[in-house]
């Protein structure tokens, strides 16, 4: 019987050996608390704040397009209608300026039915300063 007991001591010594080294390599595999803080993103990476928010409103053959600039650059919208019979012609209105916090609005039509309509945006870059005379 006493053979039998060191047997049973012997295996869960064995065990208890395995299961402590194990659970030692888990801990040690675990990564340590970063002490410095993560490095952000460069801000080239990030999206650029442009681009007017427009609301398009088709009523039978007209379309308006409302569009809202809340960021500080200068957004250049145009609306462009497809029409849907085929002799029907599209229409592009001209380019219209929306400076920062203002507002346009753009209106454009068929002569029978409107198929679709979207606005599309172009960033305006800033002029060069001009040279004054004498300076």
């Amino acid at each position: 019987m006493r053979a039998l007991h060191r047997g049973f001591a012997a295996h869960a010594s064995v065990a208890a050996l395995l299961l402590g080294t194990a659970v030692a390599a888990e801990v040690h595999a675990a990564p340590a608390p970063a002490e410095e803080p993560a490095v952000s993103v460069p801000a080239a990476e990030a999206p650029e704040d442009f681009g007017s928010s427009c609301h398009t409103v088709v009523e039978g053959t007209r379309v308006t397009a409302h569009c809202r600039n809340p960021y500080p650059r200068t957004d250049r919208v145009r609306l462009h209608v497809e029409c849907d019979p085929w002799w029907d012609l599209d229409a592009d209105s001209a380019p219209v300026d929306v400076a920062p916090a203002d507002y346009a609005t753009l209106t454009a039509r068929c002569w029978k039915e409107v198929r679709s309509a979207w606005v599309t945006h172009e960033p305006v870059t800033d002029p060069a300063p001009s040279a004054r005379p004498g300076t």
